[in-house]
């Protein structure tokens, strides 16, 4: 059995989250009766919290988060070398064969999930503004979670549209006729949330739990967002000070519990609570594993298998197959578990950010800043958790010829997570030399023609 959506939630507060305008980007929600008011809502620690707890839980069930086929992995993934389409759904293949056009529901729902997403944030941070009745403490707390949930989200929007519109606040009239921003703009909030948020947020987990950002996932985002905008220094700076925190993640060596729920490798997770029900897999698990010939819309492309060192383990542990008649189909098999509707325990969380990340992260950043010997020592981690031979430096070492081998180990490390591949390949000019059949036009997403249409305002990208 095969479940690709299922939006059963029922916590009460995932009704509050919809009254407060989750359901629809830039729709009008009037507010029941029956419901919960606002103030209601944030008159108390305990409350407000709640209704953070309901951000985190819906990221499990919104388009652009959840994992599923309308989400940032998977459609991320189609547009790379990464994976072929398997079943005959045409909506995925224009990602695929970079034929995409506006009136792509896969794409409608990846862009409307991302603002609602950012519409939960906006209706927290309101919510605590000014609160007396919150605890500093709470407020504080909130403010920094919904500003890193904002600043993350954006950071895909961005990457994957460029100029969008940037949505701060909750007022309808405004934000339904809001203009893009320059991507400049967006991502000078970005940075603004990041740096707030971790000035905000403390270094624990509550209850252990890592499925709630922390000062860390701040900083990993940060170190990130200074990558993709060429500041070597502060993107090293960040990874390191999230390197140190030896205390708190190291990379597991046996890669089979890397994806676990609350890994030490772990930054920030999604848990599969997001169900609402019985259910207890991701939705990753159950979209990607292969159980039957028909059982998922991709498998990994043949040009992929192919390209792995000899002996790496990740290719042993990471990827799974299915023969069948003479056809063998390979999978992604980070996630164990296709499918589990005991409801007895959540063995597994979706992966968002971790650790083996920050060390590429740090390897790139100081390949680029020149810092050879130190950056060869960040990849060598990785590679030694591969079953990898460590590269040796010497001094003949080519700045281009490092990166060539960070690039690689960011393919095969974090392939099928979040869209990384085709974030790459973009951000370093070589989108256009690896892939087939695209052009500069498609290194863009189109705007949903649903929201062209809904305000006069918005502007198409080129080639749409």
């Amino acid at each position: 059995m095969r479940i690709f959506f299922k939006h059963h939630i029922t916590l009460p507060i995932l009704l509050l989250l919809f009254f407060l305008g989750a359901c629809e980007p830039f729709v009008e929600v009037e507010v029941p009766n029956d419901r919960i008011t606002s103030e209601t809502v944030f008159s108390d620690d305990a409350t407000a919290r709640e209704a953070m707890d309901g951000v985190y839980i819906q990221l499990f069930n919104t388009a652009f988060a959840a994992g599923g086929n309308q989400s940032v992995s998977f459609l991320g993934g189609l547009s790379t070398d990464t994976y072929t389409v398997t079943n005959a759904v045409p909506e995925m293949e224009a990602f695929a064969a970079h034929q995409l056009e506006a009136t792509n529901s896969l794409n409608l729902a990846l862009w409307s999930g991302a603002y609602n997403t950012i519409y939960m944030c906006n209706a927290i941070l309101d919510g605590i503004t000014d609160n007396s009745s919150l605890s500093l403490e709470t407020r504080a707390a909130l403010e920094g979670e919904s500003r890193f949930i904002r600043a993350f989200t954006y950071f895909y929007l961005t990457n994957l549209y460029g100029d969008v519109p940037l949505i701060t606040q909750t007022n309808y009239t405004i934000n339904a006729l809001k203009a893009r921003s320059p991507q400049t703009e967006v991502y000078d909030n970005i940075l603004k949330d990041l740096s707030l948020s971790a000035e905000l947020l403390d270094t624990d987990y509550p209850d252990n739990d890592r499925t709630r950002a922390n000062r860390f996932t701040a900083l990993g985002l940060l170190a990130r967002v200074h990558l993709y905008r060429e500041n070597w220094e502060q993107a090293e700076t960040y990874s390191s000070e999230v390197l140190a925190a030896t205390d708190f993640y190291e990379l597991p060596d046996d890669l089979n519990t890397v994806f676990l729920a609350n890994s030490p490798e772990a930054l920030w997770q999604v848990s599969p609570e997001g169900w609402g029900g019985t259910f207890t897999h991701t939705r990753d698990g159950n979209l990607l594993i292969r159980i039957t010939p028909t059982g998922s819309p991709v498998t990994l492309k043949e040009t992929f298998i192919a390209d792995w060192e000899a002996g790496d383990l990740r290719q042993e542990n990471w990827i799974g197959s299915l023969t069948s008649s003479s056809e063998t189909y390979y999978y992604p098999y980070k996630y164990k578990i296709q499918y589990d509707a005991t409801g007895s325990n959540y063995s597994e969380y979706a992966m968002v950010m971790r650790l083996a990340e920050q060390y590429l992260i740090r390897a790139e950043a100081r390949t680029r800043q020149g810092k050879l010997e130190t950056a060869v020592a960040d990849l060598n981690v990785i590679r030694e958790r591969a079953g990898l031979e460590p590269l040796v430096y010497i001094p003949v070492f080519t700045q281009e010829r490092l990166l060539d081998g960070v690039m690689q180990q960011r393919y095969h490390e974090l392939f099928s997570e979040w869209g990384h591949r085709w974030l790459d390949l973009k951000r370093t000019g070589k989108a256009l030399e690896v892939l087939e059949g695209v052009s500069e036009s498609d290194l863009l997403y189109p705007i949903p023609e649903a929201e062209l249409l809904k305000n006069p305002n918005l502007t198409q990208n080129a080639g749409y």
